[in-house]
């Protein structure tokens, strides 16, 4: 993100790390980028933050080869381009010192003041977020700990997001696994983000290093293909540059006029969601045009629009009508003098900066010598993250908030544009309804809503939303509140967290006596004595594992179908056994000790040829369940059975939460562990069912990441729905738990998938 000169050096550090610019080149860069926007001459807090940085960092090597202090010269270079504050820039810097070395926090607000060490902090503790895809309630306890971060200060995410970028265009020294985990992070938490600050600089390349990683082949034909027609091209958007030069000219409007390419992941997306080829898509080539005022912008487009053919229906007002990041510009397609789409976009100076530089850009210098930041309209960028913390207030549900957030962060959705009966305008996912736009208004007006009209008249609440509608809503005290039947109408997260909000909070104490009811008629059912599990660190084990802060919310959950009774007994009666098994063993170790005179016992285990280790049984056959197909890293656990020795099951097996209390006695503890004379290589039966909305080459295109994995397909069972839902359920082996997860998350990726399940009895 440095100046062109400062970029040519980073790609050389990249293709040659053995001839890479060495640091103090970087530094002298580095200075270059502060000094072109930095008022100031003193630049005394950068110079002794790198000093110290480069001490610190004297003895390390990145993967490359470098010297570690050139990827913090980097993240420092692209928040210089950004234009950000010195306190940014020096903690930039530094923002690997307090992880990597033995630097303490303390000393560092000695030194830099307080302000450049609780930056420092801030990304550190964003650094050790692990972003694990498998658990929810750590995903989402994460992206809690991040907008708590980015609300207290948001320089904190933009140093992230600076750092994330130079580690991803380095990502080629990372494993093959590594830049698949990494690039889908970026993709799914960062882009998002830095599209959300109107950070455009950023959010582009991070998308396309992303598509390089996750999708090679894909990214270098793109790559290709664009390059093929290079020349014919820049020819043809040279010309029309030099045509639109020339009319803004004979209209006396002073102009900057400009051509480039889409980025890849935009044309990428644009072809996946739109079912097209590269040659089927419109804004492939694009005009930039830039005046001095807003009034230049609508003169120059009624220019443009004399020169050129418009296509009709692709015109978009983003200055009237700015998007959610506050970007602005009038969007145009046009067709050319040979026939080929083109699209126009026009602009002030001022908007332009702020597309590309989003938040960033108004952050400005106090000459007063203290270095602090003043910030322009930030406020109103943000008003997203305050929507977000709020969610974080009303709901305890992890999966519900990690959905809303993603829901909310979603780059690919469509908006459209609506006015109150005031005039102002309000934004929605395309697709909205009169709901939405109430839930947008205030949680009180969707409540009570009854009706609506648009353009003056009734509509019904299932109304989609058209550009340009104004709409005005009909409220009733005596509403009893919104129908459950609103959430399959909605279409914004907003709308649905409210709707759901309001039946929880309306319901709660109701929900609570009827899960209390559910948990007491299934234990009286199954012989279950409650007084014994109902305890205080079962009920913990029980919160933990659904993420839940107290015991009414896993009532209530229960009582409102989120959970199943079963399952929270169940977990609650294996923690017991699990606690008496404990007690057991412990007591058998210290008989164990006294019967051999003070000599420590060997506790016997059960090996067999599969990899299993059965605790205490001796000489029994261990076979798999057929209902559940356990592979290595599963949490298991064995079944005496009569006559057929110990079967072994995953713990979440249907088969094993139903089991009556008067078999539970016959489980026993189970773990994986290789076998003497046992290969490590042996293969494992496994079982999924894939929900998707069906399409011509949905199966085959599963069918090729099974060959791309060199995995055997047993079998596989299909059946589609009248409404064109496929269940698809596919039997295949494996080597474990590893494996399985790779496949599904590749699996996850094609266009239709919508949800993967593992078969559980």
């Amino acid at each position: 993100m440095a100046n062109e000169g400062t970029k040519e050096k980073l790609d050389i550090v990249l293709e040659a790390p053995a001839d890479f610019t060495s640091p103090e080149e970087l530094y002298q860069d580095l200075i270059r980028s502060i000094r072109r926007y930095h008022p100031s001459d003193d630049i005394t807090m950068i110079e002794k933050a790198y000093r110290l940085a480069d001490k610190a960092h004297q003895e390390q090597k990145r993967k490359s080869g470098e010297p570690y202090i050139i990827h913090p010269l980097c993240v420092a270079i692209i928040l210089a381009d950004l234009e950000m504050d010195k306190e940014t820039i020096a903690a930039g810097l530094l923002h690997d010192v307090v992880e990597d070395t033995i630097m303490t926090l303390d000393q560092m607000t000695e030194e830099f003041g307080s302000e450049v060490s609780f930056l420092v902090d801030g990304v550190t503790k964003l650094t050790q977020l692990n972003w694990d895809k498998d658990k929810v309630e750590i995903q989402a306890d994460n992206l809690r700990k991040m907008f708590l971060a980015m609300a207290k200060d948001i320089r904190v995410i933009i140093i992230k997001l600076a750092d994330r970028l130079h580690n991803m265009r380095t990502g080629q020294y990372w494993k093959p696994d590594k830049q698949k985990e990494k690039a889908r992070e970026t993709l799914e938490i960062y882009a998002p983000i830095a599209d959300r600050l109107g950070i455009s600089k950023i959010k582009i390349e991070l998308d396309d290093l992303s598509l390089k990683f996750l999708k090679p082949e894909v990214y270098y034909d793109l790559v290709e293909k664009v390059d093929l027609r290079k020349d014919t091209r820049e020819a043809f958007v040279q010309e029309i540059v030099d045509e639109v030069r020339r009319h803004m000219r004979e209209a006396g409007i002073d102009a900057t006029v400009g051509g480039r390419v889409k980025h890849f992941f935009s044309i990428y997306k644009k072809m996946v969601n739109q079912n097209k080829t590269l040659d089927q898509i419109y804004d492939l080539f694009a005009v930039r045009i830039m005046v001095e005022t807003v009034k230049d912008c609508y003169a120059a487009l009624g220019v443009i629009h004399e020169m050129y053919k418009p296509i009709p229906g692709r015109f978009k007002d983003y200055i009237a009508m700015p998007k959610q990041n506050m970007y602005q510009s009038l969007h145009t397609t046009l067709i050319g003098s040979n026939g080929q789409p083109f699209e126009i976009q026009i602009r002030t100076f001022a908007m332009h900066r702020t597309a590309e530089y989003g938040i960033a850009a108004h952050w400005k210098y106090k000459e007063s010598g203290s270095g602090q930041v003043a910030a322009g309209r930030e406020e109103e960028k943000l008003s997203w993250l305050r929507q977000i913390l709020e969610w974080q207030r009303d709901t305890d549900d992890s999966k519900e908030f990690l959905s809303m957030v993603k829901g909310d962060l979603d780059l690919f959705s469509d908006s459209v544009y609506c006015f109150t009966p005031s005039g102002d305008v309000k934004t929605l996912p395309s697709g909205s309804t009169p709901i939405d736009f109430a839930y947008c208004i205030h949680s009180a007006v969707g409540n009570k809503m009854v009706g609506a009209r648009v353009n003056g008249k009734l509509v019904p609440i299932e109304y989609v939303i058209q550009n340009g509608d104004q709409l005005e809503i009909i409220t009733s005290q005596n509403s009893k509140g919104p129908s459950r039947d609103w959430l399959n109408i909605v279409k914004s997260t907003q709308a649905k967290n409210k709707i759901n909000q309001w039946f929880k909070n309306e319901m709660k104490e109701d929900n609570i006596v009827r899960g209390r009811e559910a948990i007491e008629r299934y234990c009286k059912s199954k012989g279950i004595n409650w007084g014994e599990i109902g305890k205080p660190e079962f009920m913990e084990k029980v919160m933990n594992r659904y993420a839940f802060k107290d015991w009414d919310s896993v009532l209530a959950s229960i009582g409102h179908g989120g959970l199943k009774e079963g399952q929270v007994i169940n977990k609650m009666v294996e923690e017991r056994e699990k606690k008496l098994k404990r007690e057991i063993s412990d007591e058998d170790v210290l008989k164990g000790i006294a019967d051999t005179g003070g000599r420590s016992g060997e506790a016997t285990v059960r090996k067999s040829r599969s990899g299993i280790v059965v605790k205490g049984i001796h000489d029994l056959a261990v076979r798999f369940s057929k209902c559940c197909n356990p592979v290595p890293g599963d949490e298991i656990v064995g079944f005496v059975t009569r006559g057929r020795g110990v079967s072994i099951h995953r713990t979440d097996c249907i088969n094993i939460i139903n089991l009556p209390e008067d078999e539970r006695g016959r489980m026993i503890d189970a773990e994986w562990q290789v076998a003497e004379g046992a290969s490590g290589n042996e293969q494992y039966s496994a079982e999924i069912q894939i929900f998707a909305n069906n399409r011509i080459g949905m199966f085959a295109d599963i069918s090729k990441v099974f060959t791309e994995k060199q995995i055997d397909i047993t079998s596989m069972n299909v059946r589609t729905s009248k409404q064109g839902k496929a269940t698809i359920i596919m039997t295949f082996d494996i080597h474990g738990t590893e494996e399985l997860n790779r496949l599904t998350d590749k699996i996850r990726q094609i266009e239709g998938v919508m949800d993967i399940e593992r078969t559980s009895g």
